[in-house]
């Protein structure tokens, strides 16, 4: 008997199993492949906050997140000797038209309110042009640049062999590998495991990533049609560049430009709802990889030396779905986070721990396992 089984060994499963065993939890996690062969064993790393205005609860959590992740990481890497990649970077974007320095301007302001709170300061500040020749181009910052001092950026793979190695080093946690769930039985407590064994818990948490979709539908009492999550394929490359690894993360309309601690750049991402082979890479990255190099001259002659493509889960309601599913309440969900997981992940799934041991936690409204479900069964 274990108290929590967690299904799902990719950032959420993880960071659930961190929470749990720090709570004093049995935790028993299977993956049915290996730790990170979904979404979360790509590349990109990035960790991105909100824009600073129109300010709701979502955007209050996300903050919060980015806040703590810093500390939270620091405390596996002291206990484990391991890193994260983790570096607070900031992220340059470039301004290429009047209007949206305008916008830029506003959101300069509403960052000064927003983004300083709980003795932190972050900012979003609005430059004539970059200091770092190059960096990005200047044909794409005729009218200035942001540079936001709140975003960072982690190693995906490295994170998820710190967690990992912390988990399995508990004595209170059981990890393994190449084993899946067959079947659940929420109703009794009772799992059976793709090896054939059976494992009875008290309670569980769904965070398979995109799978975790197709159960949760399984679940559904409605006879919709719609399904509760999608998946979206995404694209990525690692450049064997030699860059500085202090240099900010550059955003630009979906483009990521991600300088690692080994001085190896990530290229990210495309976002396809439409896709035959979901683990190939195509021209549409090839396309990608063009455009970053325009953007960074830096990375003109970096050898690619990495192709990555996988699903990420988005959600019906694009926003992550986490919290106990309203029909069976040995049930728990965490997952959806698109491309926001790494930098929600550890609170998200502290909220979710909390809430299965009896605490009261407020989800933003939008991330609640009821929100989405009413979303999915509307006509």
């Amino acid at each position: 008997m274990t108290d929590l089984l967690i299904v799902g060994g990719g950032i959420m499963g993880l960071w659930a199993g961190v929470k749990a065993a720090k709570e004093g939890l049995r935790v028993h996690i299977v993956e049915r492949d290996r730790i990170g062969s979904g979404a979360s064993g790509g590349l990109v790393g990035a960790l991105m906050p909100h824009m600073p205005d129109r300010w709701n609860p979502k955007k209050q959590f996300q903050y919060d997140a980015l806040v703590a992740l810093e500390m939270d990481v620091a405390g596996l890497e002291a206990e484990t000797g391991l890193s994260a990649g983790y570096r607070r970077s900031g992220r340059i974007m470039p301004l290429a038209k009047p209007h949206l320095r305008e916008i830029a301007l506003r959101h300069e302001q509403e960052a000064l309110v927003n983004w300083h709170q709980g003795g932190r300061e972050f900012f979003w500040n609005v430059e004539e042009q970059s200091s770092l020749s190059g960096w990005p181009a200047d044909e794409f910052i005729s009218s200035g640049v942001v540079l936001d001092t709140l975003a960072a950026r982690v190693a995906p793979r490295a994170l998820l062999a710190l967690l990992a190695t912390w988990l399995r080093r508990q004595e209170n946690v059981v990890l393994e590998e190449g084993c899946g769930v067959a079947h659940l039985d929420l109703q009794a407590g009772k799992a059976e495991i793709s090896d054939g064994r059976q494992l009875s818990f008290d309670r569980c948490i769904a965070a398979e990533g995109v799978a975790t979709f197709g159960f949760l539908d399984t679940l559904s009492l409605s006879a919709s049609s719609k399904p509760i999550g999608v998946a979206v394929k995404g694209q990525a490359a690692l450049l064997d560049a030699g860059i500085d690894p202090t240099l900010p993360v550059i955003f630009n309309d979906g483009l990521y430009i991600i300088p690692h601690e080994d001085g190896r750049v990530a290229i990210g991402s495309t976002s396809e709802d439409h896709f035959g082979q979901p683990f190939s890479t195509d021209e549409q990255l090839d396309a990608l990889i063009a455009r970053a190099r325009r953007f960074a001259p830096r990375l003109e002659n970096a050898p690619v030396i990495e192709r990555w493509a996988g699903l990420r889960p988005k959600a019906i309601g694009r926003d992550p779905i986490a919290g106990q599913h309203p029909d069976h309440t040995r049930l728990f969900v965490l997952g959806g986070g698109f491309k926001i997981s790494f930098g929600i992940a550890h609170t998200l799934a502290a909220a979710v721990v909390a809430g299965l041991l009896g605490r009261d936690v407020q989800l933003p409204p939008s991330f609640t396992v009821d929100h989405h479900l009413r979303l999915q069964r509307q006509p």
